[in-house]
Parts: structure tokens; C-alpha cells; sequence
């Protein structure tokens, strides 16, 4: 089985995001409430918001894939700070608790693996990432909302020193 890690926003653009109230591309932030346990998702500690807290909502250049199948996804992010995700070998709460997931690998050129991917419940997705990730032409996978289609994290192979 291959070792893998969930990865967050850089702190970095976490931390412009709520200086600068802007988004990547210049548009004002919106600041929202979170109204459930399971529809704000945090992309820099990757667990939902509770209800009652401050998110921001704006548009996040995801960086990879480049080329012909980038896009910017619009993200959640906490108001406060919060830390970002680490653990490895462990699926982003975020991921698990979405109803309907995307699965897209990407090779080395950005291109996307079409044979690798799927879409599932969020509570149903270690099979298809274990798939994605075990074929050697994976170079990384992001994982989307399926119906929407909101980034909620690229996943990567942990590798051994």
C-alpha cells in the first residue's frame, strides 16, 4: 500500500488570504457562517467548520495540474488561524465527510490519468486513491468535490527517506 499525505494550503497563502482579505485572483473575500458540521471545509487544517464559525470563501489558485486541465477552485478557510494538516497515512476529515468525491490523478506533465478516476462517497474513497496512487504514473491526486467540483486536497506519496 502506498504512504501518502493530504496536503493543506501553504500557510503562507492562508495567512494572505486573511490579511489581505482578497482572494488569488484580487476579488474581495466573502466572510460566511458556518451553518452546518459539514458544508465549510477548511483547505488549511482540512476538517469542517462547526456551526456558528467565521469562514472565508474565495477563489484559490491550486497550482497543479498547469496547462490544459488547471482551474482555480474556490476554497473555505477559517477566519482565525488554525493548523494546518500533517498526519500521514490518514485521510483529510474534509474528504471523508463530503457526500460526493471526485478522484483525478495527474501524471508528471499535469496530464490527467483518465482510467484512475472516480467518483464516490467521501466515506468510500480509499479504494479508487489507493488504485490512483499504486500506478506509477500517478505524480499526484487531487481530490474534488464531485458535484461542484471544489478542490479539497491534493494527495501525495510520502517517500521514504
Amino acid at each position: 500500500m502506498a504512504r501518502y499525505r493530504c496536503v493543506p494550503i501553504d500557510e503562507a497563502v492562508a495567512e494572505r488570504f486573511r490579511r489581505d482579505a482578497r482572494d488569488d485572483f484580487g476579488n474581495p473575500l466573502r466572510r460566511v457562517e458556518a451553518s452546518s458540521a459539514n458544508g465549510f471545509p477548511c483547505r488549511r487544517c482540512l476538517h469542517c467548520a462547526e456551526p456558528g464559525e467565521a469562514m472565508l470563501l474565495g477563489s484559490y489558485d491550486l497550482g497543479r495540474p498547469r496547462g490544459i486541465y488547471w482551474a482555480p477552485s474556490p476554497i473555505f478557510l477559517h477566519a482565525r488561524s488554525c493548523r494546518g494538516f500533517a498526519a500521514e497515512d490518514v485521510l483529510a476529515p474534509i474528504i471523508r465527510a463530503n457526500t460526493l468525491v471526485s478522484v483525478r490523478a495527474y501524471d508528471a506533465g499535469d496530464l490527467c490519468l483518465y482510467d484512475l478516476g472516480h467518483v464516490c462517497a467521501g466515506a468510500e474513497v480509499d479504494a479508487p486513491l489507493m488504485r490512483a496512487l499504486a500506478d506509477p504514473r500517478t505524480a499526484f491526486v487531487n481530490v474534488h468535490t464531485a458535484r461542484p467540483g471544489c478542490l479539497l486536497a491534493r494527495v501525495e506519496r510520502v517517500v521514504s527517506a
